[in-house]
């Protein structure tokens, strides 16, 4: 499986235009319902014809998502045969999802309350080949039933994981930053955007995507933090970023949480918080520098659990 699944540059990706509300987005799941149905009828195994069917015929987003992992029924029947138990325990997160809808329209419209220009696009819960559990598209968040279901390594439970990780890409939505990607950014800039999606998600739905990190990193916050300090200019980023599940003894992506101390700490220390947010949501490549000596963040600081939402 291909674990760079939570990327925070896709190509194509698009903030959609039209005024802010704070309204819940329209959460869509008939892609699994179709998914399922086909499923079933092939037994567990349909043709490629079968799946190129569900694809067809699919929404918006599936039509998105179809383009930008090159996704075809041949691809996706080929993808059942080598882990046919993904898509079989896949079918039981179906009974959360109705959980995670109730949940989700209550925390994303804090969005537009916190960032008046947030950005109110759909969610479309679909089922793909099993390498991307979360991304973004012209046609708003995308996520793979298949394999968020089985990253119980994010998180063991999994209606907290599709709530909270459903966050992250929302706030992705929202950064412009997210829609380019420098041709050879340094550690710093990708870290920063997604340690604010993952700050800010905590904000909106009460924790982060990446639970698994957070609690790994507890007690090591200065080891951990003093070797980012030292790489952080370094345009190398497997070390720290999109480099799959990694080991007990050092996660993947350990930059996501490193970044969310830096934004946490740009927070706390903010006077204006609503400020602080939008200055956290609108980092760029040219900006990152600026923003880190502003945070007040140093290597092992302390820092609250928890945060409020500003008044």
């Amino acid at each position: 499986m291909d674990m760079r699944f939570w990327t925070w540059a896709v190509a194509g990706l698009l903030v959609l235009a039209g005024p802010a509300r704070a309204a819940a987005p329209e959460i869509r799941i008939q892609d699994v319902i179709d998914f399922y149905r086909v499923y079933d009828a092939g037994g567990g195994a349909p043709s490629a014809a079968a799946l190129q069917g569900y694809l067809d015929h699919g929404s918006d987003g599936l039509r998105q998502f179809v383009g930008l992992r090159h996704l075809s029924g041949e691809s996706l029947a080929a993808a059942m045969e080598k882990h046919p138990r993904m898509f079989a325990d896949a079918k039981t997160c179906l009974d959360v999802l109705p959980a995670v809808k109730r949940r989700l329209a209550q925390a994303l419209p804090r969005l537009g309350q916190l960032y008046p220009p947030a950005q109110f696009p759909p969610i479309t819960i679909l089922v793909g080949q099993g390498n991307t559990g979360g991304t973004t598209s012209a046609s708003g968040v995308l996520v793979g039933l298949e394999a968020l279901c089985g990253a119980s390594w994010m998180d063991p439970n999994p209606e907290d994981r599709f709530v909270h990780l459903v966050a992250h890409e929302y706030v992705h939505v929202q950064q412009p930053a997210a829609r380019t990607e420098p041709e050879h950014p340094t550690l710093l800039f990708p870290t920063l955007i997604e340690g604010g999606a993952e700050f800010l998600a905590e904000l909106i739905s009460g924790d982060v995507g990446y639970v698994r990190l957070k609690n790994w990193a507890k007690g090591r916050e200065k080891e951990i933090e003093i070797q980012f300090a030292a790489d952080q200019d370094k345009t190398d980023l497997k070390a720290w970023l999109y480099n799959g599940v990694g080991t007990d003894e050092r996660p993947g992506d350990l930059a996501y949480w490193v970044g969310y101390r830096i934004a946490k700490a740009y927070y706390v220390h903010a006077k204006d918080k609503r400020q602080a947010i939008a200055r956290i949501l609108t980092i760029n490549a040219d900006t990152a520098k600026a923003f880190l000596a502003d945070s007040g963040w140093a290597p092992g600081m302390s820092l609250p659990e928890k945060v409020p939402l500003p008044e």
